[in-house]
């Protein structure tokens, strides 16, 4: 498996952890506000091969105690269980980040994995808008999650216009039941979109007015603001 990136150190990434973060390149998803757009839409050599990326990793295994793969899309590469369970072989906690496009593999990496955040982007309606045309793997994996034993949450960047407090009932019904679920500020500045990077944030009252209904969905609201 290759990568597009490694970053070394993050304190952010994993829920108690220092964790070396990996991303994966190409994704099937087109959203307009990605902060990592270059990496998911346009994929561009050199890669890191997976030889040097596991001996990069082991000499940080006395540093870092968990991996995180990201992207664009990890579970788009059919790769990708082999090679979470050369990282549980050495050690390292992993935890998994994907869109849920890809149920089929995500259970299968389920049997590996520590932890899955799976973003839940915007309404079913909405996810047009982001290149999807179907959503029924996105909901299939969402179930995954909800059944099954390894600890998870999901994810939503609250994007002014493509999460609105008129479509977060249905974003909350999606998610209900479960343990966490996250709610991350909009970051326009890097957005391929420009029309995304002229976009206000939510002030912070609105984004308490969000983290109140989720919480009468879910066990808890997590902020990243």
């Amino acid at each position: 498996m290759k990568f597009s990136g490694l970053q070394k150190t993050s304190l952010l990434d994993y829920p108690d952890k220092v964790a070396s973060v990996l991303f994966a390149p190409g994704c099937n998803l087109h959203c307009a506000y990605c902060h990592n757009w270059e990496i998911a839409t346009n994929p561009q050599p050199p890669f890191l091969q997976e030889a040097t990326i596991l001996e990069i990793l082991e000499e940080r295994k006395k540093y870092v105690d968990a991996i995180v793969i990201t992207g664009g899309e990890p579970c788009m590469h059919k790769e990708l269980p082999k090679f979470l369970a050369k990282l549980k072989d050495r050690g390292f906690f992993v935890k998994l980040d994907t869109n849920g496009f890809y149920p089929d593999v995500l259970g299968v990496c389920l049997n590996i994995v520590d932890y899955v955040a799976l973003d839940i982007k915007t309404c079913l309606e909405k996810y047009e808008q982001l290149g999807a045309q179907d959503t029924n793997n996105l909901q299939k994996s969402i179930e995954i999650l909800k059944e099954d034993k390894v600890p998870y949450e999901f994810r939503t960047t609250i994007v002014p216009e493509l999460v609105t407090l008129q479509n977060i009932e249905q974003i909350c019904k999606l998610s209900e039941g479960s343990k966490i679920h996250a709610l991350q500020q909009f970051m326009p500045e890097n957005a391929p979109d420009k029309h995304y990077q002229k976009l206000q944030r939510y002030a912070p009252e609105v984004i308490d007015e969000f983290a109140n209904k989720l919480s009468k969905y879910t066990e808890k609201v997590i902020l990243r603001i």
